[in-house]
């Protein structure tokens, strides 16, 4: 059972907010729905929301837990690799007492979803990776964190810039600003030795062992859609899914993408 139940906010209206303390730190987790767990890792901005989620919770129960240092979680100074995130989330799993169960990570999301099963496989069923970061892709690199010009980051974002704007204040938002730069400084944390991702996690690929569904955006410019036939060369039991017309937020620009992760489950 959790430690604090609070109920959500208007901006996420249908699910329900849960706080724990996991080990020191506090970890929110967003859930809706039922039937089979499915837990979904975000990536390094929440300022999207999880309405795909929705959709999955007709067949799902969905946990999103937010990252340590991200979105409603608590920071923790220890928790500083990608290596101690994993170690996080095997606390949060034993907590929930997750065994058998999907999962999903979008972006930083789906790299330590990655990083999760390379180490746990037997406690998933399936893995779903949404445009993953981490892998090391030296034929085609992401461009790095800070080279890229706010103004032109929603066309990084989304094939249609449009479509990624509608999820940017229209009027300066300091709290905005605030927590989308506790979620990048985060981000660049993990990544301060490489900014590539993990050199070593081609090398592991190997144990992920449960079938992988590899979605990504046709038109993915932040973490380049070339990058998607390295992690396929690299995963036992793969299946890419391209979302034409689709930079890299899928489920934002493209929001039929979702049904090719619970087709993909169904299977």
């Amino acid at each position: 059972m959790p430690d604090v139940r609070v109920k959500p906010g208007s901006d996420h209206s249908g699910f329900t907010r849960f706080e724990y303390d996991i080990n020191g730190v506090k970890t929110v987790v967003q859930s809706i729905g039922s039937g089979p767990v499915l837990v979904f890792l975000h990536g390094t901005g929440t300022f999207t929301g999880f309405e795909v989620a929705r959709a999955w919770a007709a067949h799902h129960t969905v946990l999103i837990p937010f990252h340590p240092g991200f979105g409603d979680s608590g920071d923790c100074d220890a928790i500083d690799t990608v290596e101690d995130h994993v170690l996080h989330y095997m606390d949060l799993f034993d907590r929930l007492g997750l065994e058998n169960f999907d999962l999903a990570g979008f972006s930083l999301g789906g790299w330590l979803a990655a990083e999760f099963a390379i180490r746990q496989p037997q406690r998933l069923r399936r893995l779903v990776l949404v445009a993953p970061a981490g892998l090391v892709v030296d034929a085609a690199p992401a461009p790095g964190l800070f080279e890229i010009a706010p103004q032109d980051l929603p066309a990084y974002l989304a094939h249609d810039p449009l479509a990624a704007l509608r999820y940017f204040p229209q009027a300066p938002d300091p709290s905005f600003d605030a927590r989308l730069g506790r979620e990048v400084t985060g981000f660049a944390k993990l990544i301060r030795n490489h900014p590539q991702g993990n050199p070593k996690l081609a090398h592991w690929l190997h144990r992920i062992t449960v079938p992988t569904l590899v979605l990504w955006g046709a038109n993915d410019r932040l973490r380049p859609t070339a990058q998607a036939q390295a992690w396929m060369a690299g995963l036992p039991d793969g299946h890419l899914q391209l979302v034409p017309a689709t930079g890299h937020l899928v489920f934002e620009e493209t929001p039929a993408a979702g049904r090719h992760v619970t087709e993909f489950l169904a299977g």
